[in-house]
This record gives structure tokens, sequence and C-alpha cells, in this order.
């Protein structure tokens, strides 16, 4: 056995020191893409130092239902102590559960509230409740996790800026809050809306191709961008793996 002894230590060691994973949980604003749109979590990949970015989003994808698919039990299954998991939904998650049920609508609310599916008769949860659950999931495994805010539409479209947080926002605060010292929240979705106002109507609008959500190449660049300088300006010890140089004002 004595033979053995310096290969299990080198491995050992190895394992010990192999660096962590930052995995991506997101829909298509976030989710690697193809032709005239692009995800800005694949721009990600080139922001960080020292921590591998894997990119896990998937189009049209809410919380609730990559909680359902078990994307989130997914990720779980192979994250390691000191890995960081990033969440970021929002613009599939709203919707009415009043008339019919479209599998992605969470339950309106910011806690414990239920609402029964008309269609399947499934009980589906909030928002908060589906990011939670997974939260723990992380958490559970040693884990980081950092929750966004998720990114505002083209808020030039009429013409005339403008930006009020989504709900979620608040919901994403909350979760973090009912985490604790392993989470951290990103208002991405600020630091996106005041980029956009200083870019300007002619230069935003040419980063949305086909929509008002799905963002061109060029603009998940920017996109990501944002995320950088919020994360550098927030809380969490993500940002100590950050390449990125960011100047103006913290919001």
């Amino acid at each position: 056995m004595k033979i053995f002894a310096p290969f299990l230590v080198a491995a050992l060691t190895a394992q010990s020191w192999a660096a962590p994973t930052l995995y991506l949980a997101g829909d298509s604003t976030m989710a690697s893409s193809s032709g005239s749109t692009q995800g800005f979590g694949e721009y990600l990949k080139n922001s960080f130092s020292g921590i591998t970015v894997v990119n896990k989003a998937v189009g049209g994808r809410s919380a609730r239902s990559y909680w359902n698919e078990g994307k989130f039990q997914a990720i779980a299954n192979v994250v390691k102590p000191g890995d960081y998991v990033l969440f970021e939904f929002g613009h599939n998650d709203g919707g009415s559960l009043s008339t019919g049920d479209n599998g992605r609508t969470a339950c309106f609310g910011g806690g414990t509230e239920v609402c029964i599916s008309p269609t399947t008769g499934e009980k589906v949860y909030t928002y908060v409740f589906y990011l939670l659950q997974a939260g723990k999931l992380m958490t559970g495994k040693g884990a980081h996790v950092v929750v966004a805010s998720p990114t505002p539409n083209n808020l030039w479209e009429s013409g005339t800026w403008g930006y009020t947080a989504p709900r979620f926002t608040a919901y994403g605060r909350t979760v973090v809050n009912n985490l604790g010292s392993l989470a951290a929240f990103v208002d991405h979705g600020l630091y996106v809306a005041n980029e956009y106002k200083a870019l300007g109507a002619n230069v935003v609008n040419s980063f949305y191709p086909n929509d008002h959500t799905h963002t061109s190449p060029a603009g998940a660049k920017s996109v990501a961008g944002q995320f950088m300088k919020a994360l550098m300006c927030g809380k969490s010890d993500l940002s100590a793996y950050s390449t990125t140089k960011i100047s103006g004002n913290c919001y």
C-alpha cells in the first residue's frame, strides 16, 4: 500500500485545489443561442479567471418549469462545496392562472401562496418558493447562490427611456434573505437599465434584431458587462474571480 501513498496524496491535493465552477441557471436571455441573437451567459465565460463557467440556461424556462423539469436538481447533483450557482429568471414567470396554464407561470405572490392549475390540477407555488427550494439544494451542498434580477426588455421601444423594476427584483431579494450567508443578490436589471439610458435609443434598438427581449451578440456582451459591474458593486464572493474592470457609479 505504501507505494501508492504518494499518488493518493497527490490526487487528494489536486481534488482539494480544483477550480470552482459557476453554473448558470436561467432562460433564453442567458442561454447559448445562434444566428442573430445570443444570451449574456455566453460572455460571462470570458469575464472570470480561476473559475469554470458552465451555462445551463435553457430558453423558454421559468423558475417553476426549471424546477419541475429537474434542471435545478441536475445541477445540485454535481455541484461541490465552493462552487457558485447563478439564478436569473423572470421573463417567463408572470401571467395568470385564472383560465389557463402554460406550465411556466408561477403563483402570484412573494411568499407561501399556492395556486391550483386550472389545466392539470397541479399545485403551483410562487417564484420565491421555487428559487428558495433550489437555493437550499445548492447551499446544502456547500455551494454559493447568486440570485439576479431579470434583464429588462428594450427600454427604448416606445421612443422614451423608462424603467420600473419588476416584482421579481423584490422577490429575488426575499429569496436571498431567506437563504443565509451563502447567498447574495445582484441587481442585474437595474445596471442594464442605467446602461441603456446612457447608450441611447439608436444603440439599444440595434441590440434587439427580432423582438424586444432577445439581444444580439453585441447586446448580450453589453448585458454581460453590466452583470459583472453589478456583481462587483455587490457583496458576493464571486466577484473575487472577476477579470472585468468597471467604471462609473455603483447603485
